[in-house]
């Protein structure tokens, strides 16, 4: 029989050692009626109307025309027949458009499934054919992602609103849908996670129970893609009447545009992953905007080193670091814990609408403080993958605990990652117990890379390892038997996201097996060496000329561990990514003094432009 953990140790509040408090503390109405959550769209209508809602590059609008908005889209969504379980797929770009969509899509009591126009178009048509979306939203008129898919446009949608038509959500219950964001598969094909409305308004009521969303009319930058999870914890903010803060791309790829962005918006909160929030650092003043600024800080495992400055700057004053976990299968955040003193890291305890597990393999409840795989259960956990009752049966295992609350549904989300309770009651991640894997925040399932490189022309047979690249940072390394490595890049490009492609693609003759017969993947090497270095009186044959493309080439060198760099070489063909990016321009503006933004990078890959880029600035400056 499987038993209960004890309940961990409270989390510990930014200021002092308060107690961690759930739905039951939560100021709504519905929470003070013991009902445990209020729908989000029925906080929303209580927001002052005359507030700022949204603020985005090509508008900004207050609640009062948020709700207006939101009500024209509502009543045109249900004229086409959207309404409760129905899913709207929003192929938007970041801006006050797709929070008007959003919003108004499930005010229809409609689920939206975000697809971000910059995908591959091949990535877009599975989305959208997969999931089977009952209509996709445009930003304008033009081809439908997929064959036979109906579409209108966000114009449409908002043409002629009714001025005095009421902010009326439709009816819904906890179970209704709300939103199907896609994660990467382990069978070689994304799979849609549905999430249920009751799961979502929860998710707000614990981040204000935790203490992450506090206070009244905040700042919050959305800063994550709307295709990841992580977006659903900045949007429901507006639900209780908090300011929401569009970040453009070019800004969330840059630290010094994102540190200037956030003193200049007067930004309260911000969601970062780990590797952004490490160059963020160095940047953010005390006498910058409001402070402290709260900080959440998730999608993949924090360093040691980083812990620590994260821990002294929460100590500082400079910000409120939060370290937040938790798996798109249980609707963002599943625990949360304060990052205020340094020493060891840790994921702090599981948020109140879950219960947590450590289980071993025969799903026993493992020892106190020793390793296991943690399960999560309660009303925040999906509903399981769209079109999926397989998959969804693996992953969503029936509670075995007698004292499961069959009013979620009795089940258990088996996270796959490996977990020990300490010994103040918070969680220590160890890392996953299969091949998925966490990069620069992104979710990754090996094994879908694999598949898209198998087929590839020629590719007989491939393996995906995460591993770093010659500067030290975390990298993709595929190997493959058959095919040209640069043909294979080019393939990957038009099927999966610039996350998932390999910095590196290293051809072998065959694969070692192990005694069963199966890829020996412990033998494959995780780190891409650099190549030996060029001799001395070869060193002009690269061909570098005057003293911006000589400053690039070595730095590329440096960054990108490369034996030698001719002016023709492409950044990111030669394994560069946003991270390196960063670095390149640190070098940059460290050595020459010049103001070069990462846009720049991606906007001059190949070394000669982005050296002339470079003295083009160095003559503005010097005029």
């Amino acid at each position: 029989m499987t038993a209960v953990l004890p309940e961990p140790a409270t989390l510990a509040a930014p200021s002092a050692a308060a107690p961690l408090t759930g739905p039951a503390d939560c100021a709504c109405a519905a929470c003070a009626a013991g009902t445990g959550h209020a729908d989000l769209l029925a906080r929303l209508a209580t927001a002052p109307g005359g507030r700022t809602a949204v603020v985005a590059a090509d508008r900004s609008l207050t609640f009062d025309e948020l709700r207006a908005e939101a009500t024209a889209v509502a009543a045109r969504l249900t004229a086409l027949g959207a309404g409760p379980e129905s899913v709207v797929a929003l192929c938007l770009p970041r801006g006050a458009g797709l929070v008007t969509a959003l919003i108004g899509t499930l005010t229809a009591g409609a689920a939206y499934l975000p697809v971000d126009p910059a995908l591959p178009a091949d990535r877009r048509r599975y989305l959208l054919e997969d999931s089977g979306a009952d209509l996709v939203v445009l930003d304008a008129p033009g081809e439908s992602p997929a064959p036979g898919a109906r579409t209108v446009t966000l114009a449409e949608l908002t043409a002629a609103p009714d001025a005095d038509a009421a902010y009326r959500p439709a009816p819904v219950t906890a179970g209704t849908l709300a939103y199907v964001i896609y994660t990467s598969g382990s069978t070689g094909r994304p799979k849609g996670v549905e999430i249920g409305r009751g799961a979502a308004s929860l998710l707000l009521a614990e981040l204000e129970g935790v203490g992450a969303a506090t206070g009244e009319a905040a700042r919050v930058g959305w800063n994550a893609s709307p295709s990841f999870d992580a977006s659903v914890q900045q949007w429901v903010r507006l639900c209780r009447g908090d300011t929401l803060v569009m970040i453009d791309e070019e800004t969330r790829r840059d630290p010094s545009l994102l540190a200037a962005f956030i003193d200049a918006q007067g930004l309260t909160d911000l969601d970062i992953t780990p590797s952004h929030a490490d160059p963020l650092l160095d940047l953010l003043t005390p006498d910058g905007g409001p402070r402290p600024l709260t900080l959440l800080v998730g999608g993949e495992a924090i360093s040691p080193a980083l812990w620590d400055r994260l821990a002294a700057a929460h100590t500082s004053g400079l910000l409120r670091a939060l370290n937040v976990y938790g798996p798109t299968e249980t609707t963002v955040d599943a625990t949360a814990g304060w990052i205020d003193r340094p020493g060891q890291a840790h994921i702090g305890t599981v948020l109140p609408g879950l219960r947590m597990r450590l289980l071993d393999e025969k799903l026993t409840p493992v020892a106190p403080g020793e390793a296991g795989e943690l399960y999560l259960a309660g009303p925040r956990v999906a509903r399981g993958y769209r079109n999926r009752p397989v998959l969804t049966a693996e992953r969503f295992l029936a509670d075995p605990d007698p004292a499961a609350d069959a009013a979620d549904g009795g089940r258990m989300y088996r996270t796959g990652d490996r977990c020990r309770l300490l010994p103040d009651g918070r969680l220590a991640y160890l890392g996953r117990a299969d091949g998925q894997i966490k990069l620069r925040g992104h979710r990754i399932e090996l094994p879908e890379i694999e598949a898209a490189l198998t087929r590839q022309d020629g590719v007989a047979e491939a393996a995906v390892v995460l591993g770093e690249d010659a500067s030290g940072s975390p990298a993709l390394i595929a190997y493959h038997r058959g095919g040209d490595p640069e043909a294979l890049r080019t393939g990957l490009a038009a099927t999966l996201p610039a996350y998932m492609l390999p910095a590196a693609f290293v051809p072998v003759e065959r694969f070692t097996t192990t005694p069963s017969g199966k890829l020996d993947r412990s033998v494959l090497p995780t780190r891409i060496e650099a190549p030996a270095a060029a001799p001395a009186d070869t060193a002009s044959d690269t061909g570098l000329e005057g003293r911006a493309e000589e400053l690039i080439g070595r730095v590329w060198k440096e960054v990108l561990g490369a034996a030698s760099i001719g002016p023709d070489d492409n950044f990111f063909k030669l394994g560069g990514h946003s991270l390196l990016a960063i670095k390149l321009v640190s070098r940059v503006r460290a050595e020459l003094s010049v103001a070069l933004p990462v846009k720049a990078v991606y906007a001059n890959p190949r070394l000669r432009d982005l050296a002339a880029h470079i003295e083009e600035l160095t003559a503005a400056r010097d005029a």
